[in-house]
């Protein structure tokens, strides 16, 4: 013991030296995953008590960059580890293990109203993730990292299975193109909201959990039109997900986002083709807003801050299970309070599992999506305005975690 007594100064003083010589290591496992995935973000070789600065970067394809950073103190081993250790500010703070993904915001100067969006979902989204000495706050680009490490973050497993149908809209006929392993597969028709455009990142993500997920493209960003929205339309796509070869007839689901949400519930209810009792219709909603039950309808009316959606059903013909996905600060439409006491009075309560976020905004999205509060928007006048979502971000980026793992154990339970 007194042997120890005295060797343990010089042992300190080794440890001090070695942390001052050696370059310090940076390491992130996996360095390729799914979007939806942990990862495990390690500084090693630094001095004991040091502060330090994590920091991650991407630029996204329209070239504006993104980041996001916390503040960090090793410990008396000279490491940092971003999921068991504290950050004492930055753009999150805590125990926050995906913190330098889902708090990313536009880096300052960036313009106004900027959403992060994956168009490619062929390629990765890379995340360049570093280390500073000190507390840094600004100016990453313009000082040299101690360590840096890329990691590339999928939305389609590389090399591993996935199947997803990509629908475009192009007068009144489709073109779809595939891609997939051996199936067949329980199928998906992902309907997205009022933004337009073909948006595949979540039908990607799900084919990459073994899901024939079909991406519908169903109006071009800004021209819709209450017209353009033919009931028969999203019938078809529908059995062109049933009827692929690589599917389970009777094992596919709809599910929708914001107006594609509205058009989901008015298909389970109204849809005189799609009437087989084991398919099941996954709604992810944030926010609809429901009229009087007296007719089909839909009707869209834009404003400067919020869409109404108006939609008139019989839900008591719904007759399969439900998720509904609510968010209380929901900025952008009223919240969906109406959908429990709908299906109560319809007396298919029973059907129903609803996930409630108090602090969360209009846009769930999966995990470690970036908050946007408010972005730009493209009106059916063809009008740019800044839509306001909602939401805080921890909070909203807590309900896209717990919402992604709930809908995917739901698809399992029922698919």
């Amino acid at each position: 013991l007194g042997k120890w007594r005295v060797c343990l100064p010089k042992i300190m003083i080794g440890l001090s030296t070695m942390s001052d010589t050696v370059a310090p290591m940076l390491s992130v496992f996996p360095s390729r995953a799914l979007v939806d995935e942990n990862f495990k973000v390690v500084v090693e070789n630094l001095p004991p008590g040091s502060p330090v600065t994590l920091h991650s970067l991407h630029q996204c394809e329209d070239k504006h960059y993104w980041e996001a950073y916390g503040h960090y103190i090793s410990n008396h081993r000279g490491t940092v580890s971003v999921t068991d250790d504290l950050s004492f500010g930055g753009t999150y703070t805590g125990k926050e293990a995906m913190g330098l993904l889902w708090s990313m915001r536009p880096v300052p100067g960036s313009r106004e109203g900027l959403r992060l969006r994956k168009r490619n979902v062929c390629s990765p989204l890379l995340v360049n993730i570093s280390v500073y000495r000190g507390h840094v706050v600004e100016g990453f680009r313009e000082q040299a990292p101690l360590a840096s490490s890329l990691t590339e973050r999928w939305y389609m497993a590389p090399g591993g299975p996935c199947f997803y149908l990509q629908v475009h809209y192009l007068k009144n006929y489709f073109l779809v193109f595939f891609s997939f392993c051996p199936g067949p597969f329980p199928g998906l028709l992902d309907v997205w909201g009022g933004g337009g455009g073909l948006v595949e990142y979540r039908s990607a993500l799900l084919g990459s959990h073994g899901y024939a997920s079909l991406a519908l493209e169903y109006f071009a960003p800004g021209e819709l039109k209450s017209s353009d929205l033919e009931f028969n339309y999203f019938e078809t796509a529908f059995n062109i997900v049933k009827d692929h070869p690589q599917v389970m007839p009777d094992k596919v689901g709809i599910f929708g986002l914001s107006l594609g949400a509205s058009l989901t519930l008015l298909l389970a209810a109204e849809s005189s083709i799609i009437k087989v009792s084991d398919i099941l219709f996954v709604l992810c909603v944030c926010a609809i807003k429901i009229g009087p039950l007296t007719h089909i309808g839909l009707f869209y009316k834009p404003t400067l801050k919020s869409f109404f959606l108006v939609i008139s059903f019989k839900v008591g013909r719904i007759n399969c299970p439900v998720m509904v996905v609510n968010s209380h600060d929901d900025q952008n439409m009223a919240t969906v309070e109406s959908s429990e006491d709908m299906m109560r009075a319809a007396g298919n309560l029973h059907l129903l599992t609803r996930l409630y976020y108090p602090d969360a905004g209009h846009l769930i999205e999966p995990p470690y999506t970036p908050h946007f509060r408010a972005t730009k928007f493209v009106k059916d006048t063809k009008e740019k305005v800044i839509l306001l979502w909602g939401g805080q971000t921890k909070p909203h980026s807590d309900a896209q975690e717990d919402s992604w793992k709930k809908i995917l154990a739901f698809l399992e339970q029922n698919l």
